[in-house]
């Protein structure tokens, strides 16, 4: 059943869980947007399966360049010579891909693009099941950075995460559901950014658990 407003922006990485959702808006949603960013992430090949995906998918999708990362370069994901295997160095706790405030940049930008657009919706790929420790993953961050959103704006955002109490297996059946296991071969999951998966990093590890734990063969395997 489509939304009264009808209208979603899908923050769009070209991953696999950010793709399940820009389908499942496009089920739930009688007109979907998708926005990208390009931050200085460590390689540019997820942006160019979003480029891909999102015309595969027939939706219109817009890239924003931001800058304010690069103080930020101690960040495994945004520095090539960094180890993705370690932990970060400001908080143990998080893998050393984590980049502070990354989300929180992220959900701005994209709902500063929906307020011109005169879109109150916008989704996000995040969970808070079967991740990589990410703070700003988790539901009381959504629900904190939404009520920021709707005050800093004054604008009735609402922002949606389907896949936030699902781990990767369940995301995986959620794709099947969707019909989308075809798509998701054009979708970039590994941090390294080669064009066949490393099978190391900690996403390339996830992914391999979800589809196996599914019982799904992973179609991105199909073509390598």
């Amino acid at each position: 059943m489509r939304t009264k407003n009808g209208r979603i922006l899908v923050l769009f990485s070209g991953g696999q869980d950010s793709t399940t959702v820009l389908f499942w808006a496009k089920k739930k949603f009688a007109r979907v947007e998708a926005v990208s960013f390009d931050y200085g992430q460590r390689h540019k090949a997820e942006l160019k399966s979003a480029v891909k995906i999102a015309f595969l998918a027939g939706v219109k999708h817009t890239v924003i360049k931001l800058k304010q990362f690069e103080a930020a370069a101690g960040s495994a994901l945004l520095d090539k010579k960094k180890n993705l295997n370690k932990k970060d160095k400001v908080n143990r706790k998080l893998p050393a891909s984590f980049v502070p405030g990354r989300n929180i940049v992220f959900l701005a930008a994209a709902a500063s693009l929906a307020y011109t657009k005169r879109i109150n919706h916008l989704a996000i790929g995040v969970s808070q099941a079967d991740y990589s420790g990410y703070p700003d993953c988790r539901a009381g961050f959504i629900k904190s950075m939404q009520k920021t959103l709707n005050e800093g704006m004054e604008y009735p955002f609402k922002i949606h995460t389907p896949l936030i109490n699902k781990d990767k297996k369940n995301t995986v059946l959620l794709a099947q559901k969707l019909g989308i296991m075809d798509i998701l071969k054009h979708t970039h999951t590994c941090y390294e950014g080669g064009k066949k998966p490393c099978g190391n990093c900690p996403s390339c590890i996830l992914r391999e658990k979800g589809f196996r734990l599914a019982g799904i063969p992973d179609p991105l395997k199909t073509i390598f």
